[in-house]
């Protein structure tokens, strides 16, 4: 349920913000209205991936306008919907709360979801019209509101913020060290790849995080020694985020199970002990 009080005022939207707001839905899993959400968020996101290629676009571009047309306005209606019904949440009660509302990370990306049709349609140079496009495949980040794993995900990266900054930090120190002893190694012989700490950073981002891609790497015998040494400390480098945030998603994915065990066992508790009749005075 929400932290923060319902006003309740109108009936029908407190009706409706049940069924659109995932946090108070009284049941499992998603309402019927946000379960079409998620199939139309999917559905509108295929449709501008498949709008890329041009052997599926040539001959259909009319098709596909029509197709974004009716998922801009399904859009558009949800996003005025959702303003509409914010009120009954006490923090964006008003027009102050309403301007609140729409500076949230979720109404932001729910307004991106009906400003492409727009863009493409007063674009006039190749490149932006590719980039408005483009700002469809956004989208799908809208099912994160839908989706408990991104939740969790959430307090995971939240719980471990400080060990990851950490293991951010020693990332950056053996990036620029391995980079300038490269330069200092390699430089003279390879100017126009190792002549700079800038350009060597390109070989030790490849090798640290054991890419390799092959098309940068060191000739001299003191250079290959030292880049055997950046390729095996890459492996302890990319070991410790990915350790961290497996046991950060366990840990997530425990306490939500715990949770859910205790939501149903209040479900099914009785709520009091039963009366035989008898009054407890006699």
């Amino acid at each position: 349920m929400s932290d923060l009080p319902l006003r309740n005022k109108t009936p029908l939207r407190h009706h409706l913000y049940c069924y659109l707001e995932p946090t108070v839905w009284p049941g499992k899993g998603l309402s019927p209205v946000n379960k079409v959400l998620a199939v139309l968020i999917a559905l509108a996101t295929a449709a501008a991936i498949l709008e890329s290629e041009p052997v599926i676009l040539t001959g259909r571009e009319s098709v596909f306008f029509i197709v974004e047309a009716v998922f801009t306005v399904l859009f558009a209606i949800e996003y005025l919907l959702r303003l509409w019904v914010a009120g009954e949440n006490a923090r964006y009660s008003g027009i102050a709360g309403r301007l609140r509302y729409m500076a949230t990370p979720a109404a932001i990306m729910d307004f991106l979801a009906i400003l492409p049709l727009l863009l493409t349609t007063f674009g006039t140079e190749a490149f932006l019209l590719r980039l408005f496009r483009l700002t469809r495949i956004l989208r799908v980040a809208r099912l994160g509101r839908f989706s408990r794993a991104f939740e969790a995900i959430s307090q995971a990266l939240h719980s471990r913020r400080f060990e990851l900054m950490m293991s951010a930090g020693i990332a950056g120190m053996l990036l620029l060290f391995s980079s300038t002893v490269l330069y200092l190694v390699e430089g003279a012989i390879q100017p126009e790849t190792f002549g700079s700490i800038p350009r060597t950073m390109w070989w030790s981002i490849a090798t640290l995080t054991t890419v390799g891609y092959g098309d940068v790497y060191p000739k001299t015998a003191l250079g290959q020694f030292f880049a055997g040494l950046t390729a095996v400390t890459g492996i302890g480098l990319i070991a410790m985020p990915t350790g961290i945030l497996a046991a950060a998603f366990s840990d997530a994915i425990q306490a939500r199970r715990k949770a859910d065990d205790v939501n149903d066992a209040a479900l099914i508790a009785p709520v009091g002990p039963a009366n035989d009749g008898k009054d407890s005075n006699t």
